[in-house]
């Protein structure tokens, strides 16, 4: 059995958590958000406090059972303050802009890349070479931050690219010649 299926998921004041046969939805101050269930596991309501059981003891629902309590955990925790992932761009002329629903990267290319925010959750430019991103939904901010990483990811010799706010790139050194 899983160690961190068995601990209970604490739901705060101000959310609630419906139950209807394999589904889940959370709904607090920054949102709703909804999980489907396998039926390999259960979930329980019991005095503000989410437990997360298996219907059999095969593999598949010992796997399953620390994964979903892990996923309820997160949703409670983007609903009631969101979570958030901040991105720099490092490169002489680089920058990024936010118009409307997209992100505007202007990384080196001869034209601009383009990302569609999803709905749910926002991007913000408080510099024209920092972006963040935030949202209720984990899955979705960190897909987000990681598509914007990827138009430029950190190269090793200059280091120049679109790297997380706290990601440390080392740098290799450069050619070197002997007389």
């Amino acid at each position: 059995m899983s160690r961190i299926g068995k601990l209970p998921v604490v739901v705060p004041k101000g959310v609630t958590v419906e139950t209807g046969g394999q589904s889940l939805k959370v709904k607090g101050p920054k949102g709703e958000l909804s999980i489907a269930l396998r039926r390999e596991v259960a979930v329980a309501l019991e005095d503000g406090k989410v437990a997360v059981t298996t219907n059999g003891g095969g593999r598949a629902a010992r796997a399953y059972h620390g994964m979903t309590r892990a996923l309820i955990a997160n949703m409670v925790e983007g609903v009631t303050s969101g979570y958030s992932k901040t991105l720099d761009v490092h490169g002489v002329g680089w920058n990024v802009a936010v118009n409307g629903r997209k992100i505007v990267l202007n990384v080196g290319f001869c034209h601009p890349v383009e990302l569609t925010v999803p709905q749910g959750v926002d991007a913000t430019c408080p510099s024209n070479t920092q972006i963040v991103i935030t949202g209720a939904d984990k899955q979705a901010v960190g897909q987000l931050a990681a598509a914007v990483r990827a138009s430029r990811p950190p190269e090793p010799y200059k280091g120049k690219g679109v790297r997380y706010k706290d990601e440390q790139v080392k740098l290799k050194a450069g050619k070197s010649f002997g007389s």
